[in-house]
């Protein structure tokens, strides 16, 4: 039965819960004034409504692209409101269970979804799901909107992490951009071993690390219908944290301690006293910060001595990384579902889904991604990975593991050198606690 929109006041009280690399700009302090709300309807069919986006991630083109076309369309007034990606779960839980102060039409971060749909927040969009672009849109961020078969969520954009390496590195240490994950592991431990480089693996960087967990087959967790079950205790998933631990232990120029905070400025100049970081793993928008730094601290890439690929799997080919971005809703308590019905077709329209492939946003919709790629070949790169990537689990309490750090938790144990088949279990027992809300 689907929990009534009660639980949303119970998140209130809970307090701001964490973000979860759903910000493809890596901001987390952006912040509009005080959020206003969907309005009244201006006439007959003219609507205004709200929109609410995550961060600064939109163009401000896009947005006045947005506003000129519903006007256009609806004759109503699209306000948009730009919230912080970390003012988002504490705006969101304490706006959308009331009409009065509820934005029509919110942006959402991937990992964040679940734990809205799983209450009511949003609106029953199935169907619309074909008009707005049914199975060209990306899957997995599909079911990260969803509950079952029902669709609340869909795709807004997407964004996911490569391998970005030092070329002049790589060269002074006769290596070569590795082919499988076990390469990886053997380029970089023989980078570190020459004294040249070596991989710079944050600790606690679980975002980045759960890619060799699914590389090898396992998962965070599984749904079996009825409730989910943590799953780092499986075979598969032991295995791929063992290979994890000697990528740390044999590679790592971090510490265990170390966070994805910066993770992705390791390979530049400076960035690190002593052996320098040849290899990072980040989301590919972290190229606007890699490069040659000038006096006046600007970054210029250079493509002599940086480069990026994408995070090969076990046998070849392309890991399944985590996948940055967001999805999109409308609120189950707007007033106006009209006007909210036709921001989305718009949103999802051909017009603007090739605007946010120019802007260098990866599309919700697959059937513009050739726009995308076009752009650069970092985007093609990164669209390579997406289109294997995966999303955390979408539980209701998924939210509730991440602001307890418990991921961050298992991977430093797990760097710290502990035996993986004993965290993985403890470490089960401790999301099993939470995941199902």
């Amino acid at each position: 039965m689907k929990k009534t929109m009660l639980g949303m006041v119970a998140f209130a009280t809970a307090g701001a819960l964490a973000l979860a690399g759903c910000s493809s700009s890596g901001d987390e302090t952006a912040s509009s004034a005080e959020p206003t709300t969907g309005g009244s309807a201006t006439g007959a069919g003219a609507e205004d409504i709200t929109l609410w986006l995550m961060g600064t991630d939109t163009p401000d083109d896009l947005i006045d692209y947005l506003k000129t076309t519903y006007a256009d369309q609806n004759g109503g007034t699209l306000t948009v409101e730009q919230i912080g990606w970390g003012d988002a779960i504490a705006s969101l839980t304490t706006a959308l269970p009331d009409s009065a102060n509820t934005p029509d039409v919110t942006e959402i971060g991937n990992t964040q979804a679940a734990t809205f749909t799983t209450v009511g927040a949003f609106m029953d969009i199935s169907d619309m799901y074909d008009e707005l672009g049914g199975d060209s849109l990306l899957q997995g961020f599909v079911e990260a909107g969803s509950v079952g078969d029902t669709a609340y969520a869909l795709p807004y954009y997407f964004g996911s992490r490569l391998a970005f390496y030092r070329k002049d590195i790589y060269a002074a240490g006769g290596q070569e951009v590795p082919t499988t994950l076990a390469e990886f592991t053997e380029v970089n431990k023989a980078l570190k071993d020459a004294g040249v480089g070596g991989s710079y693996t944050p600790g606690q960087d679980w975002r980045s690390g759960i890619a060799w967990i699914f590389a090898n087959g396992g998962d965070i967790a599984t749904f079996d219908g009825s409730a989910w079950t943590a799953s780092l205790s499986s075979p598969e998933s032991v295995a791929g944290m063992e290979m994890w631990q000697e990528l740390f232990v044999e590679s790592s120029v971090a510490t265990a301690t170390d966070t994805d905070a910066n993770s992705y400025l390791a390979i530049n100049d400076e960035f690190l006293p002593g052996i320098p970081a040849a290899t990072t793993l980040a989301p590919s928008w972290a190229a606007c910060c890699l490069g040659d730094i000038a006096d006046d601290d600007t970054v210029t890439w250079n493509d002599e001595k940086f480069g990026a690929f994408v995070l090969p799997g076990v046998d070849g080919g392309a890991a399944p990384v985590f996948a940055g971005g967001s999805n999109i809703a409308i609120s189950a308590t707007t007033t106006q579902p009209e006007g909210a019905k036709e921001l989305m077709r718009i949103l999802f329209s051909a017009d603007y889904q090739g605007m946010l492939a120019e802007a260098g946003m990866g599309p919700g919709n697959l059937d513009y991604a050739d726009a995308y790629t076009s752009q650069s070949p970092m985007n093609a790169l990164a669209f390579e990975a997406a289109s294997s990537s995966k999303l955390t689990p979408a539980a209701p309490g998924w939210a509730a593991v991440e602001n307890a750090t418990l991921m961050e938790q298992y991977f430093q144990a797990v760097a710290e050198g502990g035996d993986v088949a004993t965290l993985a279990a403890e470490y089960d027992e401790k999301i099993d606690a939470l995941i199902n809300g």
